[in-house]
Order: structure tokens, then sequence, then C-alpha cells
């Protein structure tokens, strides 16, 4: 996560290779929660970072995506729990702890746009953004939540629709789409084209993703200019291994 000075195309070969270090935890640990990060590392990610706690940083302007792109402001217990989520070496137990409270900061985050309707329903694409279901239902209960399942085809290596359950009258509703790391935009890009086959504009999306980086970013607002894409991590590297650890199947 780049410092907030420094734009991201800009960074050296000593700096790319502390994007990618793994933040090290203080010894002491909680009997009753999950390993708790020292001061020193909260601090090392939030120097890294794009977006900081006043909601500065470097900012969608900077990396020229638009107001489309909604950075969310990060405090001490989001930089927390993310830093616990990017380290491989965390247990599942407190991997899924930290991921369900994370979501749930999320979903219940101050935020100035589309308001929680009668109508309104969340589409998660299979299998990590099922991760998120969860806390958008402590958010709004009566919500109805559609699938999507998207693999790479095994010749082709192209994202490719496997599954698809919506409710029929999605074409009238703003949709939530979640999907907690997004990587490369290929299969989020993927899971619009088939939203919009179905009837939905794109300025009706509103996409939930926790980690993102610039280049899948990027791909997904040239690709549909309208649609918003809502995150509170802007950085080169996502943590993958989060699907994987959150549903034990590393």
């Amino acid at each position: 996560m780049p410092c907030q000075n420094q734009p991201l195309n800009n960074l050296t070969t000593g700096q790319e290779h502390n994007l990618t270090k793994h933040v090290r935890f203080a010894a002491n640990r909680n009997s009753s929660g999950p390993e708790v990060p020292s001061a020193g590392a909260l601090d090392d990610v939030r120097k890294l970072c794009v977006n900081v706690p006043n909601g500065g940083g470097l900012g969608p302007e900077v990396l020229n995506l638009g107001p489309q792109l909604r950075l969310l402001p990060l405090n001490n217990q989001i930089l927390e729990l993310q830093t616990i989520i990017r380290d491989k070496s965390t247990s599942r137990g407190d991997f899924v702890f930290c991921a369900d409270r994370r979501v749930s900061l999320f979903s219940g985050h101050l935020y100035e746009g589309v308001k929680f309707e009668r109508g309104n329903c969340g589409v998660s694409i299979m299998r990590s953004g099922e991760a998120m279901e969860q806390g958008l239902r402590d958010c709004c209960r009566s919500i109805r939540i559609g699938k999507i399942l998207i693999q790479s085809d095994e010749e082709t290596q192209k994202a490719k629709v496997y599954y698809a359950k919506f409710p029929p009258d999605i074409s009238r509703r703003k949709v939530l789409l979640m999907y907690p790391i997004l990587s490369s935009g290929n299969t989020v890009i993927e899971a619009v084209k088939v939203l919009i086959e179905h009837g939905l504009q794109p300025k009706h999306i509103i996409l939930l993703s926790l980690f993102s980086t610039p280049h899948g970013s990027k791909a997904i607002l040239q690709e549909f200019p309208d649609i918003t894409l809502l995150s509170t991590e802007l950085h080169p590297v996502a943590p993958t291994h989060f699907g994987q650890k959150y549903f034990g199947t590393e």
C-alpha cells in the first residue's frame, strides 16, 4: 500500500518488496480473541496504505478512475482486522472471526448514496462472495440474495459462467454485488455482463469489495463506467487466500 504522497506507478523496487512483506504480529495474545497486531505493525500498514483514517491518501483521482470508485475511510479497528486477514499464518478460526467482523463493519458504514429500500437485493459471486452474505443480512434482514458461479475454463483459462440465480424482477432492483477480493477484475466483469443480460442497468450496480487492486478496479470501471465500486483498500497485492482460508479448503 503506497504512502500518502507517492503515486502507485512510481514505486521503487525496494518499495514494491515492502508492499508484499508479511506484517509481524506482537507475541502477546488475548485468549478470548484473535492475535492482535502490534502498534508498530499497524503503523507500517497505515504508512503504505492508499486510504487513511481521515479519508486522505492517494484517492481515485491519482489513478484517474473517476468518482465511481469510492474508498471508505479507515480507522484503527479496520486496519487491525485487515492486517490479520492478510496474514496467511492466521488460524482459520481467527480469520473467520475477523472476516465476519470486517464485513459487518463494511455493511454498517455510514454511506451517502443509495439507502436501503424495499426492492434492493444482493448478489454474491461464489464462492468467496458468500462470505459477505451474513454481514449484509445483519444490516438488511429482509434482503434477497442471488448467486453467480464463475470459474476459469480449463482450456481457454477465461472466466466462464456456470450458474446464475436471481430474483425474477432483478431488472427493477438495485444490486449490491459482493466479491471481497478484487484482483484482475475478470470475474466481476463476467458477473456484471450476466446481470446486464437479465435487464439490469450498470448504474444500478454497487460492487462491494474489501480488498481491491488498481489494475482490477481500472479494468472494471473502463468496461462499465456507470458501475459504483465501493472498497476500503486499494493495493497492488490482494490477499487471494481469502476464500480458501474462510471456507477451510486450503
